[in-house]
């Protein structure tokens, strides 16, 4: 249900230091502590990012995903678009990428981890 909203529109751009930053938002009906924060798995163009590589960052603080899972005190609001950069020697080239994002949550009441995914072509500017 959730799925196709979790990459927030025209949010793909380059960082100043290199690699690259999207926005993401929750894919579930309620706010969740970031500890419930399994994985957030990035492709670019088919190929996986590596998981050491990826950071989350909301409301100006930034996590490795090992950290997130320690973290009780910080939520990620439903609704709100998070941001998740991928560390990495140089940004990615101008125009159009397949970008595809996979958010797993541990949920209390479910017997598994469920991985919401959704791809998008969004577009870096020249």
């Amino acid at each position: 249900m959730y799925d196709k909203h979790i990459i927030y529109p025209d949010s793909l751009r380059n960082l100043d230091n290199g690699g690259f930053a999207l926005g993401v938002r929750l894919p579930y009906y309620r706010g969740q502590p970031l500890s419930v924060v399994e994985d957030i798995a990035v492709k670019i163009d088919g190929a996986a990012v590596q998981r050491d590589q990826v950071r989350f960052s909301v409301r100006g603080k930034t996590w490795t995903l090992d950290q997130l899972e320690e973290n009780t005190a910080e939520r990620w609001e439903f609704g709100e678009v998070a941001e998740v950069s991928v560390v990495q020697a140089s940004g990615l080239a101008a125009g159009a990428h397949e970008v595809e994002v996979g958010v797993q949550l541990r949920i209390s009441y479910l017997p598994w981890s469920p991985v919401t995914t959704c791809k998008r072509t969004e577009t870096i500017a020249a």
